[in-house]
């Protein structure tokens, strides 16, 4: 992807993340509903999407998440797993630790965590970002040893210095290599910065979009979960 594309995109993310959201009840409410769906589903093995309003699919049908997309590729596949999404709009590495524990309250055997683009678009200090990602990783691990873990890679426009920029790119690889975790290596790849595959905002994908996002997961999760 260019750098302007990227730029074009991510820099209106940042009149988002300007927004004030009641993110107690948002939390409670998505926590709430992942772990009842959690809760139904003890006889099957469950992947949990873990992360922002890109997995939550903000302003399309949960059914056009890309979460709900593998869904129906594993169904298609007649494999025994089911999705729980827990996406969360405006949420970052430490409100994503805050939450951990609400939706993963049942055992998980794959976690798909997609986290800290919200907090390079708020310029939070990058070590705060890994620190709180690798909380979450050591959070989940403590829970089952034997858990998966999808690492999906962000990055941020050249407007935040060559530095902010290079070093945010780079601790993605560097978390998955750490803690030898599955890496998607940029989420929107191909979608950002592509103002067809995007609403009206600028911001979140279509359902076209999300398809993508689909397909760049799922190039990495089918070899976890395909044995």
């Amino acid at each position: 992807m260019k750098n302007l594309g990227i730029l074009t995109f991510l820099s209106v993310c940042l009149l988002m993340c300007s927004c004030k959201e009641n993110t107690q009840n948002q939390t409670e409410k998505v926590s709430d509903q992942a772990a009842e769906e959690i809760e139904k589903t003890l006889t099957e093995k469950t992947i949990l999407f873990f992360g922002t309003s890109l997995t939550a699919g903000l302003g399309l049908d949960l059914s056009e998440a890309y979460p709900a997309i593998i869904q129906q590729k594993i169904d298609s596949l007649d494999l025994d797993f089911t999705v729980v999404n827990a996406g969360l709009s405006g949420d970052t590495s430490a409100s994503g630790l805050s939450r951990i524990g609400w939706v993963f309250s049942q055992n998980i055997d794959v976690l798909v965590l997609e986290l800290g683009a919200n907090d390079g678009l708020r310029g939070i200090p990058l070590d705060e970002t890994e620190r709180n990602l690798q909380e979450i990783i050591d959070f989940v691990r403590a829970k089952n040893p034997e858990v998966e873990i999808v690492l999906a890679g962000m990055q941020m426009p050249p407007n935040m210095g060559p530095d902010y920029t290079s070093t945010f790119k780079d601790l993605f690889p560097k978390l998955a290599k750490k803690n030898q975790l599955q890496l998607v290596p940029f989420l929107l790849d191909g979608v950002g910065g592509h103002p067809e595959l995007n609403q009206a905002d600028g911001i979140h994908p279509t359902a076209a979009g999300q398809k993508i996002l689909a397909q760049n997961v799922w190039a990495v999760l089918k070899s976890v979960i395909i044995q």
